[in-house]
This record gives structure tokens, sequence and C-alpha cells, in this order.
């Protein structure tokens, strides 16, 4: 790999990975416009290493309590707001976990088509806009603000709206589709407040994004003759975690304020872009 396709490559993953966009689709346009030989599995786990410690990181405090709680919870058989949230992430976590196993081998061999990707871009963008429609009459009617209540506050958050973006987030196997806007589009249809379905969407995919590159690190492992060069890995970490990290931020901050209506016209966009030009 040179130089030039490590860093675009890395700026990709850490700018789509946590937007509502879908990553598959951004990666199409360098190796289709300059002709760019696959990354490789290696440069895959790289990039993902570094947005998962990119959510990790932000993330860090509120990582820290639920697992304090949850632990609590199975010591003292006492279940705290945040040891219920944790435990909702780890079983919203099953269906994604499930989907990968079961079709794992057949996204891989039919799910990587432009044509495919470009019609799940669209089609998920518009659903993003229908949900964001929905959910500002949900939230006006369910969803009223608690005084000094953060407005990302998971405590509202119930058992069957957790099992519901879990099984939302199996469709993220589909190339096209984005996990982190596949996840929110689901929140926001159920009421959540954006900011809220955000941070859940971000919290889960800790686990997602880790199974996934031990996964592919396990193929790594497996396949002989794989040579693996660490300063490249490592430029791919880096910048990945830090334009990811910078991502999730801004985009909490975004949302609060304006919302999903550019994201949904951009995937609309994106997807005829696709169609028009390659497919």
């Amino acid at each position: 790999m040179t130089l030039t396709q490590i860093v675009v490559l890395a700026l990709i993953q850490g700018l789509t990975e946590f937007l509502p966009v879908s990553s598959s689709a951004h990666l199409i346009f360098p190796s289709q416009m300059w002709n760019w030989p696959d990354q490789g599995l290696a440069f895959d786990v790289a990039v993902h290493i570094g947005t998962l410690l990119a959510v990790i990181i932000y993330y860090l405090s509120d990582l820290v309590k639920i697992g304090t709680y949850m632990v609590e919870s199975v010591v003292r058989m006492h279940m705290t707001p945040l040891a219920r949230v944790g435990w909702m992430l780890v079983a919203a976590t099953i269906p994604a976990g499930i989907a990968g196993l079961v079709f794992e081998q057949q996204i891989a061999t039919i799910g990587r088509s432009i044509e495919v990707i470009a019609y799940t871009t669209i089609g998920y963008g518009i659903l993003l806009g229908v949900a964001s429609v929905v959910n500002r009459k949900l939230c006006w009617r369910t969803l009223l603000k608690i005084e000094g209540e953060r407005a990302d506050s998971l405590r509202h958050v119930t058992w069957p709206q957790a099992m519901v973006i879990g099984c939302a987030q199996a469709l993220s196997i589909v190339p096209g589709t984005s996990r982190s806007g596949i996840t929110l589009t689901a929140g926001l249809l159920l009421g959540l407040r954006p900011e809220a379905a955000a941070r859940f969407s971000f919290l889960l995919a800790i686990p997602v994004i880790m199974a996934s590159g031990l996964l592919e690190g396990y193929h790594i492992i497996e396949t002989e003759g794989v040579v693996v060069d660490y300063t490249q890995m490592l430029l791919g970490v880096t910048i990945s975690f830090f334009v990811a990290v910078c991502v999730i931020h801004l985009f909490m901050k975004f949302i609060s304020r304006s919302g999903m209506g550019i994201f949904v016209f951009y995937r609309i966009v994106l997807g005829l872009v696709l169609l028009f030009f390659f497919v």
C-alpha cells in the first residue's frame, strides 16, 4: 500500500464508521477511480481497531460506570439503571452476532456488488428521513425533557426498545446499510431522543466492532503467507482513531441542533451517483 492509500482509507473509515452514511459505499470510490488493489484483511483490522479505540476512549467514563454497576448487579443482586443499560447492550448485541456468523459467506460472495450498496444506501437513507419525522412527534408526546437530565440519557430506554435496535443492527451485515445508520433509525422510530439514540448506537458498536476485528484477525492467523507491515497498520490505527473521536464529538453536537436531514439528502445523492457512474 502507498502512503496515499493508507491515509485515504483510514480517513474514510474514521469519518464514516459512526456517521449514518455507510462506510462500504464510500470505500468504493478510491478502488474504482484509482484502481487500487484490495487493502487486505490486516489493514481492515487496523482501521477497525482505531475506530474501536475511539469510541472506547470517548465513552470511557460511561463504560467504567456501566461495568461497575453490572458487576454489582450480579454480586449484590441489585439492578440499578446503569446496570440495566449494560445488560441491555449485551443482549442487543446477540442478533448481530448470530447474523454475522450465519450469513458471513453469503454477504461476502453476493452482497458486495455496487448495485446492492447503491440501493441500500438510498433505501435506508429514505427510512432515516421517515424516522426523523416520526421521532419529532413521538418525542414531543412521550419524552418531555426532565429538569437536569442529559439529552443523551439512556434512563428511558426499555428492554423491547433495546432488542429492536439490536435486531436492526443485524441488518448492517448487508453492505450499504450503515451500522450506525440503521441503529439510529430504529432508535428514532421507537421515540428515543436523537442524542440518546446516537449514544446507545455508539455504545452498541463496541462489542460488534470488537467481534468483527477478532474474527478478521483469526482469518489472518489461519491464512498462510500473509505479510503484515506493522508501520502501515500503526498509521492506519492512528489516523482512524483521531478522526473517529472528532466525528463522534461533532456528530453529537450537530444532531442536537440540526437533525438528520443533511444525512438523508447525502445518502440519496451518494446512492444515485453510484448507480449512475458505476452500475
